[in-house]
Formats: C-alpha cells, sequence, structure tokens
C-alpha cells in the first residue's frame, strides 16, 4: 500500500543521540540471518510512546479477535505508567470504520472481524488499564500502519520526536505495519517485547525477529523502563 510523504523539514533536522544509547546486550539474534542484518539504532534524546490498538475486542472473551492473555497489556501499562512519570509524549491508536466499513477498502474485506470495529461499539473501546490521560491525543484508524492516512507523522514531528517506543496489539499486524512506516518517516522504531502480544507465537517471534534485523529494535520492557528513567 501507499505511504504518506515524508513531512517537510525533517530531512534538515539531524537526530540527536544520547552518547550512551546502546542496544541491550540481549537483543534477539539475527541468527541466520547473519552479519548482514546485524545493524543496531540507537534509541534517541527525544521518545515518543506510542500505545497501539489495545482495546476490548483483543482482551473480551469470546470476541473473534480475543488474544487469548493479558500479559502485553500488564506490559504496556507499566511502560505507559514510566513514560508519564519521564514526560515522555503519548499517543495512542484504536481502529474505527464508518458505515459499512466505507472507509476500510480491502482491508476491511479481507478481515472479517473488523466489522465488530464499525462505529463506536464496545469492542473498539480502549482497555482501562492504558486510558489516555489528559494532552495524550488518540489517533482513529482504519489501516495496519498507525501513519497510514492518519496524522501521527505531523503529531510526531511536531514535538521533534526521534525514536518511537511501541506497544500493543497484534506483533504481526499493526505493531509490525507501524515499526516499519517509523523508521520509512526517520524515527527509530523500539518495539517493546513484552508489551505487544498476538494470538499465536509463531507470528509473534517471526515479526520481532524481522523486526530486530531489518526495521528497528526489540527492546526487553525491563531495558525500556530503564531507559526511561535515566
Amino acid at each position: 500500500m501507499d505511504h504518506p510523504a515524508h513531512a517537510p523539514g525533517r530531512a534538515d533536522r539531524p537526530a540527536r543521540v544520547l552518547p550512551d544509547a546502546e542496544p541491550p546486550a540481549h537483543a534477539p539474534s539475527v541468527g541466520e540471518h547473519g552479519e548482514v542484518f546485524a545493524g543496531s539504532l540507537p534509541f534517541g534524546e527525544r521518545p515518543a510512546l506510542v500505545v497501539v490498538d489495545l482495546m476490548r475486542a483483543y482482551f473480551e472473551p469470546g470476541a473473534e479477535l480475543y488474544l487469548g492473555s493479558r500479559a502485553c497489556l500488564e506490559s504496556a501499562s507499566r511502560v505507559l505508567a514510566a513514560a508519564r512519570r519521564a514526560g515522555v509524549p503519548v499517543v495512542h491508536t484504536r481502529v474505527a470504520f464508518g458505515p459499512g466499513g466505507v472507509d476500510g477498502g480491502l482491508f476491511f474485506r479481507k478481515v472479517a472481524p473488523l466489522r465488530h470495529l464499525v462505529g463506536d461499539g464496545p469492542l473498539g473501546a480502549l482497555m482501562p488499564e492504558v486510558a489516555p490521560g489528559p494532552g495524550e491525543p488518540v489517533i482513529v484508524k482504519q489501516y495496519a500502519s498507525a501513519f497510514f492516512g492518519t496524522t501521527l507523522a505531523s503529531t510526531l514531528n511536531s514535538l521533534r520526536v526521534d525514536t518511537l517506543v511501541i506497544t500493543g496489539v497484534s506483533t504481526s499486524g499493526c505493531v509490525r505495519a507501524t515499526a516499519v512506516d517509523a523508521i520509512q518517516h526517520g524515527f527509530v522504531p523500539i518495539v517493546v517485547r513484552q508489551a505487544v502480544g498476538d494470538r499465536d507465537p509463531r507470528p509473534h517471534e517471526a515479526s520481532l525477529f524481522d523486526i530486530q534485523a531489518k526495521y528497528g529494535e526489540v527492546w526487553e520492557e525491563a531495558d525500556v523502563l530503564a531507559r526511561l528513567r535515566a
């Protein structure tokens, strides 16, 4: 799919990086990818947190999108609290469609459970553990990436953000798409391993593997919390 044009003004603003911004020693191995994909990106000086789609649809037993676990929600809640204490900007996203999924295009047709996110139904509500605080924008999206067709890039640019810490669901869908678009927009993606989740461990682990190898950094929750406290 097409992606929004790069916001003007970023190219002539070099990212500022803390001198000790080294990746955790126990970041996921690139395994058979070898040294070709063993590069790393630094955690910058002006991070923001994006909380991706932590809606009731993923945590309500019996719902078609139910994850089967609240572990990522609990981790995301801890990361959110740490970001707020550190004064780091926070952006939330959720999915909602117009009548009949008119604004969802082929994605709405492809993924049948998205029909439960038409309008402002209960499954589209954000979980109370990560409820937006005062001044924290909520971006409503219709596609996998939090950047596609939204104001996320311009919001981050206005805050002069250089690093995007990513939590939410699902790892193989909206988290991965957001991480890929983040690097394409010039933000260092830091995906928090424990704070993202999926219904199946196989695409979850495969997506984290690919993100670490090619598109960003996968950090442990403890390392992110320590970084936010620094």
